[in-house]
């Protein structure tokens, strides 16, 4: 319920500073079409686990990212703080906890609403206190009306602990269909599956479903979008249920 309470409470801090015309269908999957030159946009994303490791867990993530149209394929954003609220878990003490500052850039090569399939590629670099991360994706999407169809496949290589010594890859796909009822409003669902490869080694590989469902609103230069993933699979050290929310606005 604590951790409830600092996830609405950051909900009504950035509300009004809430997110863009067009807004984002999806609160784990990126779209190919990009970002409209010389636009400025906020985004602020709220992510809520909870799940048991021995005992339970649960976390708030807080991540605040500004957005830059640059061309009409490059996009480039700054994300200002990663930082989180923690508790029950058995390596950390509960409290805040500042996690890193990252950069990325999305280049779209074909849009969705005029060469039939979107595709773009994005690269994120994160770096933190004992935290060095390089993030590739590959993204896809494809409209049929009113139904968004969105691919992402995602590399994950991360370096953190003492000198950077523990590593650990990350190879992540995700697949959502989102259909607008209205202009104001989209349905759908999202699926995330995770595969872990501590070290680069095969000897503990990980594998990790999420599946459900999502809703976005928009008014005006304003958005907000919701999804609720529950974990299909049975990794203890894994949340069993995951909800983000992105709320984001273009000046």
């Amino acid at each position: 319920m604590k951790l409830f309470f600092w996830a609405g409470l950051m909900a009504l801090i950035f509300s009004p500073a809430a997110a863009r015309a067009e807004g984002r269908a999806f609160a784990f999957i990126y779209e190919a079409t990009p970002s409209e030159p010389g636009s400025v946009e906020t985004e602020h994303f709220v992510t809520f686990k909870t799940g048991r490791d021995g005992q339970p867990f649960s976390q708030v993530d807080f991540r605040h990212e500004f957005e830059f149209g640059v061309t009409k394929q490059l996009q480039l954003s700054v994300y200002v703080a990663d930082w989180n609220y923690h508790s029950g878990l058995p390596d950390r003490s509960d409290g805040f906890a500042y996690s890193a500052t990252a950069v990325e850039a999305i280049y779209n090569f074909t849009n969705p609403a005029t060469d039939g399939l979107g595709f773009s590629l994005y690269e994120e670099i994160k770096g933190g206190d004992a935290l060095f991360e390089s993030e590739s994706k590959i993204i896809l999407q494809k409209n049929f009306g009113r139904l968004i169809a969105a691919y992402n496949a995602t590399l994950e290589a991360t370096w953190e602990g003492s000198a950077f010594r523990q590593q650990r890859g990350e190879l992540q796909q995700t697949f959502g269909l989102s259909y607008e009822l209205t202009h104001s409003l989209s349905i759908g669902m999202e699926m995330l599956h995770e595969v872990v490869f501590p070290d680069w080694g095969t000897d503990e590989v990980a594998q990790n479903f999420f599946v459900g469902p999502n809703v976005s609103v928009r008014a005006g230069e304003w958005f907000a979008t919701v999804t609720a993933l529950a974990q299909a699979t049975h990794t203890t050290a894994e949340p069993d249920v995951q909800v983000r929310t992105v709320f984001g606005f273009e000046f």
